[in-house]
């Protein structure tokens, strides 16, 4: 069978990414996190390769790493995202989930900020996604389709997959966490939202807003992986009180800063758990 573009491409990386992968090395989680989340210290680096290596077309890119760690005696990949916003092609960004897969991955657990729309929820505290309304406009599955990557048509009803959701939950439940189990509203960014925008978005059923999850879970599904995700709830954007926000930019900056580090703290108590899911 002829071997298509995308799959040379994806094979391609793998082989680059295996050359610095450390031998014996056999990952079956991966951990998505933006360019600024610190690695806890229980994170022993074994190697890592910028993500610019790994590529598929000739785009640049900033420089982002893909990271072979070990982290509560398992092998576990972390590798920092990149966004749509960005300018970075939705082709570009599924075509670092296929390698993931390639790579021997199995479950995907991806980490982001998010904006609340849900005027029960804190900032500060974080979101359990269980499903998402996509308005990017746009996905990485847009094309001519590998059949060996994945069907044409996936189903998308269990997107953010039911067994490792459940693990989640139990361990939020275990952790006497508070559970904001949410629907996230995957929207382009990065602009912030209008009043109306916001109405709309709790309107139509979302609890939070995000700007990366979409891209990824629709190339996991595509391709066979479990896939998971937690908001950061770092922005409140609820309906009708955006108007009377008298806050300077760099006020806002310093809050969702702060409600980021409380987030994150929340988030490392209970990280050895949730990677062993």
């Amino acid at each position: 069978m002829k071997i298509s573009k995308q799959r040379k491409e994806i094979l391609h990386s793998v082989d680059t990414a295996k050359q610095v992968m450390p031998e014996n090395f056999k990952p079956q989680t991966a951990l998505i996190v933006d360019e600024n989340f610190r690695l806890p210290s229980d994170f022993e680096i074994k190697a890592k390769i910028k993500l610019s290596e790994l590529k598929p077309v000739e785009e640049p890119l900033s420089d982002r790493f893909m990271y072979f760690v070990n982290a509560y005696g398992e092998d576990i990949i972390l590798m920092q995202r990149y966004y749509f916003y960005e300018g970075v092609s939705m082709k570009t960004l599924g075509h670092f989930i296929y390698v993931l897969k390639y790579l021997g991955v199995k479950n995907i657990i991806s980490v982001d900020q998010t904006a609340t729309v849900n005027s029960r929820y804190s900032v500060g505290s974080l979101a359990l996604i269980y499903d998402q309304i996509n308005l990017m406009g746009d996905n990485p599955l847009i094309g001519e389709n590998d059949e060996e990557l994945g069907i044409r048509f996936p189903d998308m009803s269990n997107a953010y997959h039911k067994e490792l959701l459940g693990k989640m939950t139990d361990v939020f439940q275990k952790n006497f966490m508070r559970l904001n189990e949410s629907v996230c509203l995957a929207i382009i960014g990065p602009e912030s939202e209008t009043e109306a925008e916001a109405r709309f978005y709790r309107e139509i059923g979302s609890d939070v807003v995000g700007y990366a999850f979409a891209p990824e879970v629709i190339t996991a599904v595509h391709c066979g992986l479990k896939y998971g995700a937690i908001g950061m709830i770092t922005r409140s954007i609820v309906a009708d009180m955006i108007m009377s926000d008298t806050r300077t930019e760099d006020e806002k900056t310093a809050e969702q800063k702060a409600a980021y580090e409380k987030s994150y703290a929340i988030l490392i108590t209970i990280l050895k758990n949730i990677l062993k899911v």
